[in-house]
């Protein structure tokens, strides 16, 4: 059996040259290869291009290379926590790719399978179209895009052994999969490496051919980009607090009132944000089985005094108990479950939403940028998507626009709306059927937060929290 060792990250990456191009597995900083990104900063290459789902945070990851201005251009789906990333990409210091992350996957998956283009339907009519050839299939418009592929895929792995066979953990599987069969030279670290022949052949992610180094890790941080900290029962009581002192919702009156709207055996995708807190008021009587985009289908619930941390689970730091059936995949698996519409609902944050259900969600131009994730796949793709956003901004701007100012994430596609103020339905022939309105709240005081236009038909009800 070919021996595919090398003693270090220092050792695997010796050819890497000025100018070359990178593929850095991980999401967020799971699953990301410490120990390479180390050996990049100190041997200090300049001129890089990186592909990665995202670039870490400022001081750690690949955002200590971008600290060290190693980096000509990232082709990335979002910025994510990293402040500097996002100084960069606005002060046009750095070159930056966003691709949606479905799209991203998709295309590393291809490179390394020897496809040079495909279809996908994710930004279609938006600034991701651009230059882009467009085509129908049965109705429906997709983008062409073309397979990716790099001189190097550096990748981390839980477990591989000496002919380069590896194994992943938890969620830390994520885009390193695909990266490894796209790099002209793959190089992969792990945390245990074995002899040939111990690793169980049924268990294998990533078979060896596709590596040609590798090294055992050490010293793995496994940092976490935003800890979650568990509330004592007063401080969570105050927070679950449903009504704003002033007028309407607040955010959790806002994920309870859509929780109303999941159905037993329903598969769901929240995004961040208020999305995320309608997991807390999934009702006792149903079964809902939640999707996470870096690949986990069916974690949770969890019982009320359980201190679990979204975030530790992904650095491989707590374990949880999962419901029954769950499954654990990689990015390219978790978006052809998006792609090929087999999650019944989506739930998502915006910007703004039109009144022919248009949503923007990721990007001010020159002032914020956080890249589109998996947005543009799930607005392209899902069965039912509601919107959970505040109604105005804060200076009191309507976000229920005739049509959106901000760069779109996708088109036709939102078909209802809660807001602190009232639930609201997109209708076919354009305009915000408004279906019930918050507690205490006027039709009067939604008209005038709604700059777009407000179907009112007959009484409208109060919500029932």
């Amino acid at each position: 059996m070919i021996n595919k060792t090398v003693k270090n990250a220092v050792e695997a990456l010796k050819e890497i040259k000025d100018g070359d191009t990178l593929m850095l597995g991980g999401f967020g900083l799971c699953g990301i290869p410490e120990n390479c990104i180390t050996a990049l900063v100190e041997k200090g290459v300049k001129q890089l291009t990186c592909i990665s789902n995202n670039a870490g945070v400022d001081d750690f990851g690949i955002g200590l290379m971008l600290q060290q201005k190693q980096v000509k251009k990232m082709i990335s789906s979002y910025v994510g926590e990293n402040k500097e990333f996002e100084r960069q990409l606005l002060s046009g210091e750095l070159e930056v790719e966003l691709i949606p992350q479905g799209t991203l996957s998709e295309r590393i998956r291809a490179g390394g399978a020897g496809i040079p283009a495909f279809f996908t339907p994710a930004g279609v009519g938006t600034e991701v179209a651009e230059g882009k050839e467009v085509r129908e299939f049965n109705g429906k418009k997709y983008l062409m895009e073309a397979g990716l592929t790099a001189d190097f895929s550096i990748v981390k792995a839980w477990k591989g052994d000496t002919a380069g066979n590896l194994i992943f953990k938890g969620t830390a599987r994520n885009l390193n999969p695909m990266m490894a069969t796209a790099g002209k030279i793959c190089v992969a670290e792990v945390e245990e490496l074995l002899p040939a022949g111990e690793l169980d052949p049924n268990e294998i992610h990533v078979p060896g051919i596709f590596v040609q180094r590798i090294f055992e890790g050490k010293n793995y941080e496994k940092r976490i980009e935003q800890r979650t900290v568990s509330l004592d029962k007063t401080e969570e009581s105050t927070a679950m607090e449903l009504f704003k002192s002033g007028v309407g919702l607040t955010k959790y009156g806002i994920a309870k009132r859509i929780s109303q709207e999941l159905k037993d055996g329903f598969y769901v995708n929240l995004g961040i944000g208020i999305p995320t807190l309608v997991a807390n008021f999934i009702p006792d009587n149903i079964n809902v089985v939640l999707q996470s985009e870096n690949g986990l289908l069916g974690i949770g619930p969890f019982p009320q005094e359980e201190n679990v941390d979204a975030d530790l689970i992904n650095a491989g730091k707590q374990t949880v108990s999962m419901l029954d059936g769950s499954s654990l995949f990689s990015s390219a698996d978790s978006f052809a479950m998006i792609r090929g519409e087999h999650v019944d609902l989506t739930i998502l944050g915006a910007m703004e939403v039109a009144e022919n259900g248009d949503i923007a969600n990721w990007k001010i131009p020159g002032k914020m940028v956080k890249g589109m994730g998996g947005a543009m796949d799930l607005v392209a793709s899902a069965k039912n998507i509601i919107v959970a956003m505040q109604h105005t901004s804060r200076s009191g701007d309507s976000k229920l626009l005739e049509t959106c100012s901000l760069p779109l994430t996708g088109i036709g596609c939102v078909k209802k709306i809660v807001t602190e103020l009232a639930v609201l339905e997109v209708v076919p022939e354009g305009g915000f059927k408004l279906l019930e309105r918050a507690p205490g709240v006027s039709i009067e005081q939604i008209k005038t937060a709604t700059a777009g236009k407000l179907i009112v038909s007959g009484d409208v009800p109060e919500m029932q929290l």
